[in-house]
């Protein structure tokens, strides 16, 4: 029997200022220590803003089949690796939208065990033309973000 699953149970859930997306740690996620390999980390976070960005009502293939199609680049990022996750481990990624300007926001995340933060990071993500230029988001988007940016850090 399939489990009748909808899309937003894969989403994660919004918990007040931030989104959390439970993550199982695999084999595949680790390194010949046992410990997931540092890289991976990017690869949850990035999970955990689109889907974030989901829950929001912000899709991705909306931005790419707008008449110029728009997409999110990562302008920077800054990890900081508190403690090791390992195989079997079931995680936590926490997103929270910290400033929204212009064409760019910029997220808090983080990585959590049993309430032990295993790494975090600040993330830029800006939205850019198919040319790589920034370019503002549509309003009824932008919208959807300010919803989430507390105070007057909004677009």
């Amino acid at each position: 029997m399939t489990p009748n699953l909808q899309s937003q149970d894969l989403s994660g859930r919004i918990n007040g200022d931030h989104h959390e997306l439970p993550v199982r740690i695999y084999y595949e996620d680790t390194d010949f220590s046992g410990v997931v390999y540092h890289a991976n980390y990017l690869k949850y976070f990035e999970r955990g803003r689109s889907e974030y960005m989901r829950l929001i009502g912000v899709h991705h293939h909306q931005l790419a089949a707008l008449e110029e199609p728009l997409a999110f680049a990562v302008s920077s990022i800054n990890i900081r690796y508190l403690s090791p996750a390992r195989i079997d481990d079931l995680v936590c990624v926490k997103s929270r939208l910290i400033v929204a300007r212009g064409a760019s926001f910029k997220l808090d995340q983080w990585v959590e065990r049993d309430g032990q933060t295993l790494a975090e990071a600040q993330v830029q993500v800006v939205c850019i033309d198919l040319n790589g230029r920034p370019k503002r988001l549509p309003k009824d988007l932008q919208a959807a973000i300010k919803a989430r940016v507390a105070g007057e850090n909004a677009l």
